[in-house]
């Protein structure tokens, strides 16, 4: 039989709560500058969010997108944005929203294609309007708040409302944080990235899951240890799970960063950033939170079995 690959052959004994207090200032002030970022300049929203017409066309050899800019700014259609989208030959076109409607979005486009003339090929025309991007932005808020909340009640009827109160912060750094580098960034934020929040909110909280599982085991075994060694332990005996599974999504969405082409770009640096965040709430968030949420070290462990009573039975 063949035996097992293991990446770390023993369990370390790194003391993670060394720096908490460091990590605790960083995260605050990539929390602060996110909220700053967001409240001054806000975000670049895709059509998708922003309203207006998506055009993305081929044309025969390498395109000039000084003269296509110029045949289109002619016409007078506001706002115009173009760039290659992956191959030198396709270009992607954005164009405002326009007042009139659905006529006036239509009119506009075949405007586009009039200008330009024969020889290009339209491979995708998207036209959305005000009403559709006010009611996706609303549906992104919902949908991003249920299931925190959802996060929250779980966590806190399997591991005790202080898990659950700390694992929610740290979904909350990690997608805060992920929204602002979009602000920071100005990179456009459309609905692929705003998928990526959603899942980095499932990814940051798996972590957590886990070392919150192996607390709860220990909380059984040593019963006269301080809880923050107790946690400490606990996030070294998953370090193997981290290191394995963390590195795996990483390297696959780093390789959807170098390979996905302009479509998955966006969604593609979310995860990357959210991979990297998520692990590093998990750690340095979280677990330090729900130390401090349990009154530090004020006692043994096992006054915290109330945390977890599915532990207390043999």
């Amino acid at each position: 039989m063949f035996k097992p690959i293991r990446l770390v052959k023993k369990v370390p004994n790194l003391d993670f709560f060394r720096f908490h207090k460091l990590c605790f200032a960083l995260s605050a002030l990539l929390c602060l500058g996110s909220v700053v970022s967001l409240a001054t300049q806000g975000l670049n929203f895709g059509v998708d969010f922003a309203g207006g017409i998506l055009i993305e066309v081929r044309s025969p050899g390498p395109a000039n997108l000084g003269d296509m800019r110029s045949k289109i700014g002619e016409l007078n259609l506001g706002d115009v944005a173009l760039q290659e989208f992956g191959a030198s030959n396709d270009v992607l076109i954005r164009i405002e929203r326009q007042d009139g409607g659905e006529q006036a979005e239509m009119a506009a486009v075949g405007a586009v294609r009039q200008a330009l003339g024969t020889g290009y090929e339209y491979r995708r025309v998207e036209v959305v309007g005000p009403k559709v991007g006010a009611e996706l932005v609303t549906g992104g808020i919902l949908a991003v708040t249920l299931s925190l909340a959802g996060i929250m009640g779980y966590m806190a009827l399997r591991f005790g409302w202080r898990a659950g109160l700390s694992g929610v912060v740290a979904i909350l750094h990690d997608c805060l944080t992920t929204v602002g580098f979009f602000s920071v960034t100005q990179l456009q934020f459309d609905l692929n990235v705003l998928a990526a929040v959603v899942t980095i909110a499932g990814f940051s909280i798996n972590d957590t899951v886990v070392i919150d599982d192996r607390i709860r085991e220990n909380l059984r075994k040593y019963k006269v240890m301080p809880f923050r060694q107790l946690i400490n332990r606990s996030i070294n005996e998953t370090m193997a799970r981290t290191v394995v599974t963390n590195g795996l999504v990483f390297l696959a969405v780093f390789a959807l960063l170098i390979l996905g082409g302009q479509v998955l770009f966006g969604f593609a640096v979310a995860m990357t950033w959210g991979v990297v965040l998520g692990t590093y709430s998990t750690i340095y968030v979280a677990a330090p939170m729900e130390w401090y949420l349990a009154g530090r070290d004020t006692g043994n462990a096992h006054r915290h079995e109330d945390e977890a009573p599915a532990a207390a039975k043999p």
